[in-house]
């Protein structure tokens, strides 16, 4: 008997992430009409965005509560890692893109591994932080037709780790937190769903360039 009737997956830098940060930084510089940057400083600049968006600091915000708030606390990260140095105004213009459809990628293994858990029979779901829409990404990607549901954080007003954000999507999906696995890479966030019922599995950090390791999901729902 399998173990698991569902899956539920975190979005960012589990099943898509950002293409390029260095490339986006670049590319809104050039759409203000702005002097190439040096590369050294925008490589320096996204170093320390990364270093920053992932802490409980920067977690504890309320980011992905509203549009506005995302909006708001993301620009002002960016501000504070340099980018209004770079070039007036690029902060709002690389927030732009961050939040577009076109800038972001999937895993290589993503499709493969969502649609091997169709073919299981598995339900799929998305449970993400996000204060925007992220469907418009997920189209793009191929990803819609595999997902049973998607529970995005802005439309009501929780984050993870709280359990109501898992329970929420498992009753979506029609499934007992019991049987349905979070698969993730925050232990910060996507562990709350031990709380809520549900069995995690947690990603290493993803590399640079190659497959995802999603291929694990699937050794746990034979």
């Amino acid at each position: 008997m399998r173990h698991f009737e569902a899956v539920l997956f975190d979005a960012g830098d589990t099943l898509i992430r950002l293409a390029g940060g260095e490339v986006l930084i670049r590319r809104a510089a050039a759409a203000l009409g702005a002097a190439p940057p040096d590369p050294a400083e925008v490589a320096r600049v996204w170093r320390r965005v990364l270093a920053r968006s992932g802490t409980a600091e920067e977690l504890a915000k309320g980011r992905d509560l509203s549009t506005a708030r995302h909006r708001e606390v993301w620009t002002a990260l960016y501000t504070e890692a340099g980018c209004e140095r770079l070039a007036a105004g690029l902060s709002d213009r690389l927030y732009a893109l961050t939040v577009s459809a076109v800038s972001w990628e999937a895993f290589p293994d993503t499709v493969p591994t969502l649609a091997a858990l169709r073919d299981r029979g598995v339900r799929v779901g998305v449970v993400s932080d996000t204060g925007f829409d992220l469907r418009p990404a997920l189209d793009l990607l191929g990803l819609s037709p595999y997902l049973d549901t998607v529970v995005m954080s802005y439309e009501y007003g929780v984050c993870k780790p709280a359990a109501t954000v898992f329970r929420t999507a498992c009753e979506r999906l029609r499934v007992p937190p019991a049987r349905v696995l979070m698969v993730g890479d925050n232990p910060l966030t996507d562990s709350g769903a031990v709380a809520a019922g549900l069995h995690v599995f947690l990603l290493p950090p993803p590399a640079p360039t190659g497959p995802r390791g999603l291929a694990r999901v699937l050794a746990l729902t034979c």
